[in-house]
C-alpha cells in the first residue's frame, strides 16, 4: 500500500501549522516568548473652548494605524455630550455634540498607542492639484524664481521638494524666499509652491513623543508624494526628509485639526507618558477580533480562556508519552493516565502531587487487595474502588489541614475515576505478573507523568500552545510520523548486549 497520502498528510499539517504561527507571529506581533516587553504611549488630549450658550459641534480628527504606531485603547470624557467616531475622505474623527452649552468647556480624548517599528504604510489617497493658485504682484515674480531654481538642481517631485524646503532654510534662504515669508506662513506657502509646479502635497499635522510632557500642540509636517504614489515627509523647519521614530501624525488628510461650531477661543493640547507592558497584554484587544487567519481562544470569556490555556497543553503531554512508549520502549499503567496524573500535578506541584498519588494508590492497592477475597463482580468491584479513593482523598485532605498542611488540600485535584482505575490495573497485575510488573510499570507511569509535567508546565509551552493554535496541527504531524515507527525501541537493545560481548 502507498505510504504517499500519508507523508502528504503529515507534510500538510506541518506546512499549515508553522505557516499559521508565522502569520500570526509577523501580522498580529504575537511574541514567541513569554515575558517580552513592548513599548507603549499614553496620549491624552484636551479640547477647551468657550461656548456661545447654544448647539455646539466639535470635530476632531484622530489619529490611524500607521508605521511605527497601532492602537490599542481609545477613551473619550465628555459628560453631557453625545460622541460619533467617523471616517470619510477626511480620515478618522470624533464628533462631540450638544443641544445647549454656555461657558468654559472641556472635552477629552486618550489613546494607547502600541510601538510596532516594523507596521506598515497606509493607504494614503493622493490630495489633487488646486486648478488656479493667483499670486500678488511682488509675490508671483519671487515665486515664479524660486520653483525655476530648485526646479534646476531636481530630478523628480521628491528631490524637487528637497531642494526647494532647503531653500527656505538656513544660509540657502535668498531674497525671493525672505519676501514670500513675509507674506505666507511658511508651510502652507511651500505647499502652494509645489502646486503650482505641478507636485503633489498638502501639510499634515503630527506629535513630536516625548515622555513626561504636557500641554504640548501639533507640530506641521510637509507631505510629497513623488509619480508612484508613495509619499515623503519633510520638516518645513529644517528641510529634514524622513519620518523621524517618535513622531505619530494626528492629522494626514490635510484638513483642520480641530472644528468648533458655536464656540470660539477654542484649543487642543496634548499630554503624554510612555511605559513598557508586557507584549501578549499589549497586543490582547486585536487577538479578539477572530477572522479565518486569526482565530485564537482571546474571544472566549476569561474562565474559558483559563480552561482551554490547561486543555491545550494536553497535546504536549500525549507527544511526551508517544516518544516514551514507541521510542524509548518505557510500560505505563494505562495508556494516558500519565497525562491525566501531570495535569493533576500543574495544580498540585510536583512533590506534594508525587506524595499524594503515592500515598493514595498504595493506600487503594491494600484496600483493593482486600476486596479480591470478596469475589465482587467488575463493575461492583471498581464502583468500590472508586469510593474508596473519594474516603482516602478525603480523609488525608482533612488531617492535612489539621496539621496545618494547605498543600495537602491540593491532592483533590486528582481524577478520581482514573486513580481507581489504576489501581484495579495494578492490582489485576500483581495477581498475574507479580509485584515486580507493577513496579515497572508504575514506575514507568511515574517517570512519564513527571516528564510530560515538565514539558506541560514550561512557561515558553504555556505560553506557544495558548497563542499558537497552528501548534496543535505541528504536534498532530509529529504524532502520526511517530506512530509510523516499526523499529526496536530502545529498551529493547538490551537484548543484544551478549552479541557486542562476543
Amino acid at each position: 500500500m502507498s505510504r504517499l497520502p500519508f507523508y502528504l498528510l503529515t507534510g500538510f499539517l506541518l506546512v499549515a501549522g508553522i505557516a499559521l504561527s508565522i502569520h500570526r507571529h509577523v501580522q498580529f506581533e504575537v511574541p514567541w516568548v513569554p515575558g517580552e516587553q513592548r513599548q507603549v504611549w499614553e496620549i491624552e488630549s484636551q479640547v477647551t473652548f468657550s461656548a456661545q450658550g447654544g448647539p455646539v459641534i466639535v470635530d476632531m480628527a484622530l489619529p490611524t494605524h500607521q508605521q511605527g504606531f497601532r492602537i490599542l485603547t481609545e477613551n473619550t470624557a465628555s459628560s453631557g455630550y453625545g460622541l460619533s467616531f467617523l471616517e470619510d475622505q477626511r480620515g478618522r474623527r470624533a464628533q462631540w455634540s450638544i443641544r445647549q452649552a454656555v461657558g468654559a468647556q472641556q472635552l477629552y480624548y486618550s489613546a494607547q498607542l502600541l510601538v510596532t517599528p516594523d507596521g506598515r504604510v497606509p493607504e494614503t489617497p493622493i490630495p489633487p492639484l488646486p486648478r488656479d493658485i493667483v499670486w500678488e504682484r511682488p509675490f508671483d515674480t519671487a515665486a515664479s524664481q524660486v520653483i525655476e531654481r530648485a526646479h534646476q538642481r531636481s530630478a523628480d517631485s521628491i528631490t524637487f521638494a528637497r531642494e526647494l524646503v532647503r531653500d527656505f532654510t538656513g544660509d540657502r534662504q535668498g531674497e525671493n524666499a525672505r519676501l514670500l515669508l513675509t507674506q505666507f506662513e511658511r508651510t502652507p506657502l511651500l505647499v502652494r509652491l509645489l502646486n503650482e509646479a505641478g507636485v503633489h502635497a498638502r501639510e499634515v499635522s503630527g506629535l513630536l513623543l516625548e515622555d513626561g510632557r504636557r500641554r504640548q500642540s501639533l507640530t506641521s509636517w510637509l507631505q510629497v508624494f513623488d509619480e508612484d504614489g508613495g509619499w515623503v515627509l519633510f520638516n518645513p523647519n529644517t528641510g529634514e526628509q524622513g519620518q523621524p521614530d517618535n513622531l505619530l501624525l494626528w492629522e494626514d488628510r490635510g484638513q483642520a485639526v480641530l472644528e468648533v461650531q458655536g464656540g470660539n477661543n477654542s484649543n487642543v493640547s496634548f499630554s503624554m507618558i510612555q511605559h513598557n507592558q508586557p507584549a501578549a497584554a499589549a497586543v490582547r484587544n486585536q487577538l479578539a477580533d477572530d477572522t479565518l487567519l486569526n482565530f485564537s481562544i482571546h474571544s472566549l470569556p476569561l474562565e474559558e480562556q483559563a480552561l482551554f490555556q490547561t486543555i491545550l497543553l494536553i497535546p504536549i503531554g500525549a507527544l511526551v508519552v508517544v516518544f516514551l512508549r514507541v521510542l524509548v520502549g518505557i510500560k505505563t499503567s494505562g495508556t494516558f493516565m500519565p497525562v491525566l496524573i501531570a495535569l493533576a500535578f500543574i495544580q498540585t506541584s510536583l512533590i506534594t502531587g508525587l506524595i499524594g498519588f503515592l500515598l493514595v494508590v498504595s493506600v487503594g492497592l491494600v484496600i483493593r487487595s482486600y476486596l479480591s477475597h470478596l469475589n465482587l463482580l467488575l463493575v461492583a468491584r471498581v464502583s468500590a474502588v472508586i469510593i474508596t479513593v473519594i474516603a482516602i482523598i478525603s480523609i488525608f485532605s482533612v488531617l492535612s489541614y489539621r496539621f496545618g498542611l494547605n498543600a495537602g488540600l491540593t491532592i483533590t485535584f486528582f481524577p478520581m475515576i482514573i486513580l481507581a482505575w489504576t489501581i484495579e490495573r495494578m492490582s489485576i497485575l500483581w495477581e498475574e505478573e507479580g509485584p515486580k510488573e507493577v513496579l515497572i510499570q508504575g514506575g514507568g507511569s511515574l517517570l512519564t507523568a513527571v516528564l510530560a509535567y515538565l514539558a506541560m508546565n514550561n512557561p515558553w509551552v504555556r505560553h506557544i500552545t495558548f497563542n499558537f493554535l497552528g501548534v496543535q496541527m505541528i504536534l498532530m504531524a509529529l504524532i502520526l510520523l511517530l506512530g509510523n515507527y516499526t523499529g526496536y525501541r530502545l529498551l529493547e537493545l538490551r537484548r543484544f548486549k551478549p552479541v557486542t560481548e562476543d
